[in-house]
C-alpha cells in the first residue's frame, strides 16, 4: 500500500514531524515501512520561465533561440528544437549544471555557434505523461498552465512545486489480517493513535437531484453465500473530462494512473476507502437489472484488458439480463467502462466473499488492485460511506447529477467481533503494569469500545479473535519499546559463558578451515605412548588408571590428544581415503598429586595427502588466530621436549612450537615416520597441538575499527644475506620493530639459496610497505627507516645483497 502525504495530511496533521520518525513510529506500532520516495528527488535547478522571445536559428532551419526570463536579474538564452513555442509561454527551464531523472545532467553549450544556457523540458524529461497533465502534448516542450486551485505560477519557482511533483510517497507492508490498512483512512487512524494526533473524518455527504432509481435499475443477489451486500446509484448526464490536479496528483503518488474523472473517482475511492469500486454504463445494461449469480460452465466474458475469459460455475459475475458485465471482485467487462460518449453511469460498491475472489482471480490469472483487497476480506458496512464518498467526489467535480435514492441489497448478519477483556490476564501476559483506564484510553483511540468485561472492535476490524490480540492492540500503543524486560516464569536464567563463546568461535574457525570434526573416547591403551615415541621417563606416561576398565585398550585417561587423532587417521588411511584433515577438541587427564586430575581443553589438527605439507599446516594455525584475534604469535623451531612432551613423536627440524609473549600456545609440524609407521601409516603425516585456555586468555574478543587511509603509501624493497639457521620469523619481527607505527605491512616474496650465495647462507627479499595517517611520507622519512631497518638486522648477521 503506497501512502501519500498530502492525502493523509487531510485527516491527520503530523506537524513538523520528519519521515523518518513517522515510518518508524508506524512501524514499531504494527503498520510495518518497507521504504519511502519523494516525488522528483533527482531534479535540481528546474525552474518556472517564461518565454520574453522565440527568433529562429541563422544556422539552422530547425532551432530556435529563446530568451526566457526564470526569475533572475537578466533572462536567459536557450537553443530548442521544439515546434510548439512562443513568447509568453510559461515552461519548465532546466539550467545549467541541473539533473533530470534516470541521472541526466544539463550543462550549458552551443549549438550551431550560438551559445545555450540550459534547456526547456518536455513531460517525458521530467519524469512525467499526459495522463499526469491531460492538457500538455507528449512530443513537445511541456507548456504549463495555471490550474484552478493550485499554487500561483512564479517565475524562478521550483518546478517541483509549481507543478505538484514534491509529494512523499511511503510504501507499506500490509499483512492479510488488516485489510483496513489498505486505505488512506485505515493508515490515517493508525496514524492518529499512534502519535495521538486527533483524526479529521467528516461522513461524506452529497445533495442529489430528484429522481426515482427504481425505474431506472433494479438489483437482485442470487447467489447470498458469495455476496453479502450490494449498494448502486446512478449519476446522469455526466460530463467525462480529466480530473482536477490535486486528484491526479494524489493518484499518481499511490501508483494509479489517471484516466478520465469518473475512473478516477472510483480508483480515488479504493485508495482512500480500501473498497473497490466500479461505474458501469447504464446503455449496457440490458434489461437495466443487475443480477449477482454465479457464472454458468463455458460462459464467456471479454473482461477490459481485451481478454476474452472463460468462467466455470464456481465464480461469481454481476450479469444483467442476458450476459455477464464483469468479474465479481476481479475485473469489469470490456463495454462495462466508461466512454467519451456516456450519458449516464451506475456506481456499485458491494461486498464479495474473499475466498471466492482469490480463487476466482487465480483461475483467471488476473490478479488486480480490487481483487487483491477482496480477498482478504472487507466489512459489508464500509459500502454505503464508499458510495456516499463517490456521489460526493461527482458533485465536487461538478461531472454529473447524482440521484438522490440509491439501491441497497443486503443479506450479511451484522454483527460486531469482540473478545474477553481482563486487565489483570493482559498485564500478566504482557509483563505491564497498567491501569485499566490506560488500557482503554488506547483500545479508545483504535476506535474500540468496553462495557461488560469485552472488549467490542470497529467494523472494519476483521483479526480480533481472542483476548491475546486486545493484549495486542494495547501493547503496541503502549510501545513495545517500552516493556520492560521480565524473566519468563519456569525458566532457569542462563547466559553463554566466554568459555562457551570462545569454544564455539574455535570450533566454526577450525571447521571453515576445511577440517572435519571427529570425536574420540577419553580413555586409551598405554601402548599408544610406545607408538607416538614417548622416552620412558615422560611425565605424560603418568596417566589415571580405570579401576575396571573394557578392556587394556582404553584403561587409561589419555594425556594428550594426538594417540586418538592419528588412530583415527590411520583408520582413513587405510580405508584408502586419499587424504584427510581432521580436528578435535576435548579434554586431557593429567594427574596432580590430587585426587581428581585436571582437565585441561586442548584441541588437535591431522592431515595426510597431497595437498597438505608443513606450510599449509603452518597457515592453518595462523589464520586460526587470526580469526580468534591472536595476534603478534612467534613460531620457534621445537628442539626439545622441556615444553611440549610430544616432541617425541614429530620429526627434528620440521616441528615449531608457537608462543605469545614466551608463553607456549601449541605445538605442530611433520611427525616423525616411524610415528606413522607405527600407526600403519604409509605417507606424510602433519599435526598441531594447541593449548586452548592460553589462547583464550592472549585472543581480543573485539574488532577495533581502522579508517581507510587518507595518504599514499611508500613502498621499499629489501634483499639481504643472513645464516640459513636464522628464521624468517626473526627477521620480519626485527624490521617490524624498526619501522616502528608507520609500518603498514611486510611481506616475505623471496627466498633463495645458489651459486651467488654463499654456502650455509641464503637470501631473503622482503616487500616493506610504510604508511602516514598524519601525512603524505617524505623520501626522507621512508629512507631514514630504512636505515633503521638495517641497523637492526645486522644484530642478526645480515647484510644487503649485492
Amino acid at each position: 500500500m503506497d501512502l501519500s502525504m498530502k492525502w493523509l495530511s487531510d485527516y491527520v496533521d503530523i506537524g513538523d514531524m520528519t519521515i523518518k520518525d513517522y515510518c518508524s513510529g508506524l512501524t514499531l506500532s504494527g503498520s510495518k515501512v518497507e521504504r519511502y520516495d519523494t516525488e522528483g528527488s533527482e531534479i535540481s535547478k528546474v525552474v518556472v520561465g517564461k518565454l520574453l522571445s522565440v527568433v529562429p536559428h541563422e544556422n539552422s532551419d530547425h532551432l530556435v533561440i529563446c530568451s526566457v526570463d526564470v526569475g533572475a536579474e537578466a533572462p536567459i538564452q536557450i537553443v530548442t528544437g521544439a515546434k510548439n513555442v512562443k513568447a509568453g509561454d510559461i515552461v519548465p527551464v532546466a539550467l545549467d549544471g541541473s539533473t533530470l531523472p534516470n541521472g541526466v545532467k544539463i550543462k550549458k553549450g552551443k549549438l550551431r555557434g550560438v551559445e545555450s544556457n540550459g534547456m526547456l523540458c518536455s513531460l517525458g524529461e521530467l519524469g512525467l505523461t499526459t495522463h499526469d497533465f491531460p492538457y500538455a502534448i507528449a512530443d513537445g516542450i511541456f507548456l504549463i498552465e495555471q490550474e484552478e486551485g493550485c499554487p500561483e505560477l512564479k517565475l524562478g519557482m521550483d518546478i517541483r512545486e509549481a507543478i505538484g511533483l514534491n509529494d512523499t510517497t511511503v510504501e507499506f507492508e500490509i499483512t492479510s489480517n488488516r485489510p483496513d490498512c489498505m486505505s488512506v483512512l485505515g493508515l490515517a487512524k493508525e496514524t492518529a493513535a499512534t502519535f495521538d494526533l486527533p483524526m479529521n473524518y467528516k461522513k461524506p455527504v452529497f445533495k442529489g437531484v430528484d429522481g426515482d432509481i427504481g425505474s431506472m435499475l433494479s438489483v437482485k443477489i442470487s447467489n447470498t453465500e458469495l455476496c453479502s451486500r450490494y449498494c448502486a446509484g446512478v449519476v446522469r448526464n455526466v460530463k467525462i473530462g480529466p480530473s482536477p490536479r490535486w486528484m491526479r496528483e494524489r493518484l499518481r503518488a499511490s501508483g494509479v494512473r489517471p484516466i478520465n474523472n469518473f475512473v478516477d473517482i472510483t480508483n480515488y475511492v479504493m485508495l482512500e476507502y480500501g473498497h473497490p469500486m466500479h461505474a458501469f454504463d447504464i446503455r449496457f445494461i440490458e434489461g437495466n437489472s443487475i443480477d449477482i449469480r454465479s457464472a454458468k460452465n463455458g460462459e464467456k466474458i471479454t473482461t477490459l484488458d481485451g481478454v476474452e475469459r472463460t468462467l466455470t460455475d464456481n465464480m461469481l459475475v454481476i450479469a444483467d439480463s442476458r450476459k455477464p458485465v464483469a468479474v465479481a471482485g476481479v475485473m469489469g467487462g470490456e463495454y462495462s467502462g466508461i466512454m467519451d460518449d456516456t450519458v449516464d453511469v451506475v456506481f456499485e460498491a458491494a461486498c464479495f466473499d474473499g475466498a471466492s475472489v482469490r480463487t476466482t482471480a487465480k483461475a483467471l490469472g488476473m490478479r488486480t488492485d480490487a481483487s487483491s483487497r477482496f480477498e482478504k476480506g472487507l466489512d459489508p458496512r464500509m459500502c454505503e460511506p464508499a458510495l456516499n464518498r463517490a456521489f460526493e467526489l461527482v458533485e465536487l467535480l461538478g461531472c454529473g447529477e447524482v440521484v438522490r435514492t440509491t439501491i441497497d441489497v443486503s443479506n450479511g448478519a451484522d454483527t460486531q467481533r469482540s473478545a474477553p477483556f481482563d486487565p489483570v490476564w493482559i498485564n500478566n501476559f504482557l509483563g505491564t503494569d497498567l491501569y485499566e483506564e490506560e488500557m482503554i484510553k488506547y483500545l479508545n483511540k483504535l476506535d474500540f469500545t468496553v462495557k461488560d468485561g469485552r472488549a467490542y472492535a470497529p467494523a472494519y476490524r476483521i483479526d480480533i479473535e481472542c483476548k491475546a490480540d486486545i493484549a495486542e492492540e494495547i501493547a503496541r500503543l503502549y510501545g513495545y519499546n517500552n516493556i520492560e524486560k521480565t524473566v519468563i516464569r519456569g525458566v532457569a536464567q542462563a547466559s553463554v559463558a566466554p568459555e562457551q563463546k570462545f569454544r564455539t568461535k574455535l570450533l566454526n574457525a577450525s571447521a571453515s578451515l576445511g577440517f572435519d570434526e571427529i570425536v574420540t573416547y577419553s580413555f586409551i591403551s598405554p601402548k599408544n605412548f610406545d607408538k607416538i615415541r614417548l622416552p620412558e621417563s615422560s611425565p605424560l606416561r603418568n596417566t589415571v588408571t580405570i579401576t575396571n576398565p573394557l578392556g587394556e585398550d582404553t584403561s587409561v585417561m589419555r594425556t594428550t590428544l594426538l594417540p586418538s587423532m592419528l588412530q583415527v587417521l590411520s583408520t582413513n588411511y587405510n580405508n584408502r581415503n586419499e587424504s584427510a584433515k581432521l580436528f578435535e577438541a576435548a579434554r586431557e587427564y593429567l594427574p596432580c598429586g590430587r585426587e581428581l586430575p585436571e582437565e585441561p581443553e586442548r584441541i588437535v589438527f591431522g592431515c595426510y595427502g597431497a595437498d597438505y605439507d608443513f606450510y599449509a599446516l603452518k597457515g592453518a594455525v595462523e589464520e586460526l588466530f587470526e580469526v580468534l584475534g591472536i595476534e603478534d604469535v612467534d613460531y620457534e623451531p621445537c628442539t626439545d621436549d622441556s615444553i611440549f612432551g610430544e616432541f617425541h613423536a614429530f620429526h627434528p627440524g620440521r616441528c615449531a612450537i608457537v608462543t605469545k609473549d614466551g608463553k607456549p600456545l601449541g605445538i605442530f609440524g611433520e611427525l616423525h615416520p616411524k610415528t606413522a609407521e607405527n600407526y600403519g601409516i604409509n605417507a606424510k603425516v602433519y599435526a598441531a597441538k594447541l593449548n586452548v585456555p592460553e589462547m583464550m586468555s592472549e585472543a581480543i574478543s573485539f574488532k577495533t575499527y581502522k579508517p581507510l587511509p587518507k595518504f599514499p603509501a611508500a613502498t621499499r624493497d629489501l634483499a639481504v644475506v643472513v645464516d640459513d639457521t636464522v628464521p624468517a620469523a626473526h627477521i620480519e619481527k626485527a624490521i617490524k620493530s624498526a619501522v616502528g607505527n608507520i609500518l603498514e605491512s611486510v611481506k616475505l616474496f623471496d627466498v633463495y639459496k645458489g651459486k651467488q650465495i654463499a654456502e650455509g647462507k641464503k637470501s631473503v627479499a622482503y616487500s616493506i610497505v610504510m604508511r602516514s595517517h598524519d601525512g603524505t611520507l617524505t623520501d626522507e622519512q621512508a629512507d631514514n627507516a630504512m636505515k633503521k631497518v638495517l641497523k637492526k638486522l645486522s644484530e642478526l648477521g645480515a647484510e644487503i645483497r649485492s
